[in-house]
């Protein structure tokens, strides 16, 4: 059985989904946040439903869709206990496994390329991430990376899997899809065949330029893909956004709602309204329905007819991610759409709790329980 590859031109990065055949559960691998319409479609096309989106580390070259994934379809997310990404729900360590159906993924903690930096087994399979590419290796002159470390970890553990165990790499420059443990045991360019010394010398050698994203990417990623933060409390004017109106302050959002300019339309399900807390007033219109996350085929019409002509439409879900899909599908739909920013609960916290980094909850704004 074959994972789903697939492929973002801007970073050469690699994205996989395994599934199982029988329960169609199925796990994702280094998705990215440029292409969440596309592995939405491919879970749909192929009748998936997501249990785990998962890191190999916390990348230099581009955001990750974690979150977005995890809020589109419920899905839990998990990433390298090293990787300080303390949002996401399970910390993998060393020999742990992750169950999708009848299948098991097992983690290999392989640093390098960073410290926390991880590799995947699955079936006769490795995902190697940016430890182990073709015909190289993830580069080691930042985040924590170390040669040394990296040389053990591909001639310690992932040499020591079967030859004939199928690599698939996190990225490829040269139109490369996979590799083979013993392809790339006997003739890796970087590694093939070095000592320790050889290796070190040949990564301290390589002059490679900064990741053009990096100061974008890493701090994003650390927060599972999460750009949009506390950092926007309180502002008084809307900040612009690509394919809807813009994003609102859970302050402005509410002034706009309670003065009449504008309808405040609650997207989250009936569960999460239930359990975690409501507006009063506010429309409550979920844009995927629990369980299973399908989408809400009643959504275009019942929001067209709570948002009268003229009016504004504010967009609330948990943290602010399925709000931005419900506002870009309201524009289509002719409204001037805003999403609110932090959503209802907030981002998690390094402890992967939300209700503690910002959110309409947190900041006072009116809400009831049960």
């Amino acid at each position: 059985m074959q994972p789903i590859q697939l492929f973002d031109p801007a970073s050469s990065t690699y994205t996989y989904i395994l599934f199982d055949e029988a329960s169609r559960d199925a796990l994702i691998v280094d998705p990215v946040d440029e292409q969440l319409e596309r592995d939405l479609a491919t879970l749909r096309q192929y009748g998936l439903k997501l249990q785990w989106a998962i890191e190999t580390h916390a990348h230099a070259d581009h955001i990750t869709s974690a979150a977005l994934l995890a809020e589109h379809t419920g899905a839990r997310t998990a990433a390298p206990a090293g990787c300080g990404i303390g949002t996401a729900a399970v910390q993998l360590q060393h020999g742990q496994t992750l169950q999708f159906g009848g299948e098991t993924l097992r983690a290999l903690h392989t640093p390098g390329h960073t410290s926390g930096s991880m590799s995947f087994t699955w079936r006769d399979h490795v995902f190697t991430g940016d430890t182990l590419l073709i015909g190289g290796c993830g580069r080691t002159d930042f985040q924590s990376g170390s040669a040394e470390d990296l040389y053990r970890s591909i001639t310690l553990q992932l040499f020591t899997l079967p030859d004939a165990t199928t690599v698939w790499p996190g990225h490829d420059y040269q139109g490369r899809t996979r590799s083979t443990i013993g392809t790339e045991k006997n003739g890796n360019a970087r590694i093939a065949g070095k000592t320790l010394a050889e290796f070190v010398a040949t990564m301290d050698s390589l002059n490679l330029p900064r990741p053009r994203r990096m100061d974008e990417a890493v701090p994003a990623n650390l927060s599972s893909g999460v750009r949009h933060d506390a950092g926007s409390a309180g502002s008084t004017q809307a900040q612009a956004a690509a394919g809807y109106a813009g994003d609102v302050s859970p302050e402005l959002a509410c002034a706009w709602w309670q003065a009449g300019e504008a309808v405040l339309v609650d997207v989250r399900t009936d569960a999460e309204r239930e359990w975690v807390g409501f507006v009063p007033g506010a429309v409550a219109l979920a844009w995927k329905q629990w369980p299973g996350m399908a989408m809400n085929p009643q959504f275009d019409a019942d929001l067209q007819a709570a948002v009268p002509a003229g009016q504004k439409v504010l967009l609330l879900c948990r943290s602010g991610v399925r709000s931005i899909a419900a506002a870009k599908r309201a524009t289509e739909l002719g409204l001037q759409a805003y999403n609110i920013l932090e959503g209802f609960e907030g981002d998690p916290d390094a402890n992967a709790q939300r209700g503690h980094r910002g959110g309409w909850r947190l900041r006072g704004l009116p809400w009831r329980q049960g």
